[in-house]
């Protein structure tokens, strides 16, 4: 049976599943003079543009979210947090193991009037397990629910792609036939055990996520 991330990826990578081989519909562009080829399979090679944006402009969206947040009282929610919201925080060795998390996620800056500027929710499940040659990184319980692929980049960071499940769905759309539930951001070490994915310019309510990963047990 086809998992939940090798059927929202399956299209997107052209890989084929449960023995029905797909066609990939990410084309990729003719490289310029000065750039290499993205290797296939490769995040570079699998992301949309719009998410290829979102992920060079990580910095400004941090920074604009942080600005915002501060701006409007949560400074001390902020400084709270320590390493997690800070920006150049992340450490050597990105990898996230395989196996049960637990995972909150925290929204900086506010996307348009009327919304929150910050807000710190409770703990709920992820998981991150083997597929594809790669790693998927789920999240199982909550109303928001990101679930994708990891993909490696470099020393201090490995990059997701996913979409959004929200309330009681029970699967996902495919990466890049919804822009407002793709999802793109990177996976970084902040500690012993402890991870985040962070993910800039979200669709939804805020201008920055952060979701902190431990391990379950």
């Amino acid at each position: 049976m086809m998992g939940r991330t090798n059927y929202i990826f399956a299209i997107v990578l052209g890989l084929t599943v449960a023995g029905c081989q797909s066609v990939p519909v990410v084309p990729t562009l003719p490289p310029s003079a000065a750039d290499a080829p993205p290797a296939a399979g490769s995040w570079r090679a699998t992301a949309t543009d719009p998410d290829k944006e979102r992920i060079r402009g990580w910095y400004a969206s941090w920074e604009a979210a942080l600005a915002d947040a501060r701006a409007k009282g949560h400074g001390a929610d902020i400084d709270r947090e320590g390493v997690l919201l800070q920006p150049m925080a992340a450490l050597p060795n990105a990898f996230l193991p395989a196996g049960d998390y637990r995972c909150r996620t925290v929204k900086v800056g506010a996307k348009g009037r009327g919304g929150l500027s910050y807000i710190a929710y409770d703990w709920f499940r992820c998981r991150v397990a083997p597929e594809q040659g790669l790693s998927s990184l789920t999240k199982l319980s909550g109303s928001q629910r990101p679930v994708g692929l990891i993909f490696p980049d470099n020393l201090k960071r490995q990059i997701f792609l996913g979409t959004l499940e929200l309330g009681d769905e029970k699967m996902a759309v495919n990466y890049g036939s919804d822009r407002m539930r793709d999802m793109a951001g990177a996976i970084e070490r902040i500690g012993e055990n402890r991870w985040r994915l962070v993910l800039p310019a979200p669709a939804y309510e805020s201008l920055l996520d952060v979701i902190e990963l431990v391990p379950a047990s």
